[in-house]
């Protein structure tokens, strides 16, 4: 049972940057392979997938609204999945979710929250202009 904990939200003035955290318990890198995702939901909005990355080679998937904004890495010795947020806009105001899930990151599928398994309960992220 792979579990996940996020941290590292909080309230940033609009150009600033936040890193999160997603500390995965369960589990390590070497056991099997994860598409592990960061996703967001902000009051009235659907789920959107923001970024990804596959243990199995490290390749990595962004949304285009945070492309050029945002990056997603992994400390395989902390098994803790991370989101550097930079550049930090209003409309990235969210609560920010942690996923991971026994599938390829690739054809898309890292941008549905269905083929997650295990996810995180949040951290809020709030930009203000």
């Amino acid at each position: 049972q792979v579990q996940l904990a996020e941290s590292g939200g909080g309230s940033v003035q609009a150009g600033g940057s936040l890193r999160l955290s997603c500390a995965a318990s369960g589990y390590t890198y070497s056991n099997f392979q994860l598409c592990m995702g960061w996703f967001r939901q902000a009051p009235g909005k659907e789920r959107e997938g923001v970024a990804a990355l596959y243990t199995g080679n490290g390749r990595t998937y962004y949304a285009d609204s945070v492309k050029g904004r945002f990056i997603v890495s992994r400390d395989n010795d902390k098994n803790t999945l991370y989101l550097q947020m930079n550049s930090l806009k209003p409309e990235d105001t969210a609560m920010y979710y942690c996923a991971a899930g026994k599938v390829v990151c690739s054809g898309g599928y890292w941008g549905s929250g269905r083929y997650y398994t295990y996810w995180g309960q949040g951290t809020q992220v709030t930009v203000s202009s």
